[in-house]
């Protein structure tokens, strides 16, 4: 038996990178996953890379509240039940001096990680308090360790991590445990844009001598910490800021 058999969970943004790999470990568990993405030939892909009949794509805009409605909708309808809910989607600009960063891009950034939590929230806490749940925000180390160039970003990881907290006291008396998952960069084509600088193997270097662990977060190292939080592994904690990020922010 899987960990997470009988369960049904929805993982935002799972496409791709850290969403990706969740909704990979995740279905090798048992688990039945909606992958809600915005792109759907990309959600198409992972699916059907990762096999089985225990997947289903919907595509969605995390900053709709329309296309949390209807998600959730499609679980019920398709599963019969909601149990986890991992809200990965994410964004940011560049890493850049803080007076370069516009208007439109912060508002794109504080949109996508922090008002699609407030949306998710209010679709999927009604489902989860019938029998109980999870909730996983995937946030950053930077949400604990800001540096400067993703100040705005960082502020977003920051509210993540304090509302991951409320929410876990708040609704704790439901059953449903709330925590994030706080991860160092991940290698596949986003080192450029959270360093600032390009992605050579001396400028890779040059960060990785300040992770204790000596790489960067692999996504299954992420996918691995959502399973032990998801799972019964993980049912008295909640309320938590995981730091999976090698010891960066030691």
């Amino acid at each position: 038996m899987g960990r997470l058999d009988g369960k049904v969970a929805l993982v935002t943004g799972g496409a791709s990178g850290f969403g990706a790999a969740i909704t990979e470990r995740f279905a090798a568990e048992g688990c039945k996953v909606i992958l809600g993405d915005l792109n759907e030939d990309a959600a198409n892909a992972t699916a059907k890379r990762i096999g089985g009949g225990n997947i289903k794509v919907q595509k969605m805009d995390v900053c709709e509240e329309k296309d949390w409605k209807a998600v959730v909708e499609v679980c019920i309808q398709v599963f019969g039940r909601l149990d986890c809910l991992v809200n990965n989607a994410g964004w940011s600009y560049k890493n850049k001096p803080t007076l370069e960063v516009t208007l439109d891009e912060f508002s794109r950034v504080f949109d996508i990680n922090v008002k699609s939590v407030y949306l998710s929230v209010a679709a999927v806490v009604p489902h989860l308090q019938k029998n109980g749940g999870s909730i996983l925000n995937i946030s950053s180390i930077g949400s604990l360790r800001p540096r400067p160039g993703l100040v705005w970003y960082n502020a977003t990881k920051g509210a993540v991590s304090n509302a991951t907290k409320g929410l876990a006291a708040e609704y704790g008396p439901d059953q449903i445990r709330v925590n994030a998952i706080c991860p160092l960069l991940c290698g596949t084509g986003l080192f450029e844009q959270f360093t600032g600088v390009p992605d050579t193997p001396e400028n890779r270097q040059k960060f990785i001598g300040n992770v204790p662990l000596g790489r960067l977060t692999d996504p299954m190292d992420v996918a691995n910490t959502a399973l032990f939080l998801a799972s019964d592994d993980g049912k008295f904690i909640t309320g938590v800021n995981i730091e999976v990020d090698g010891g960066r922010g030691v």
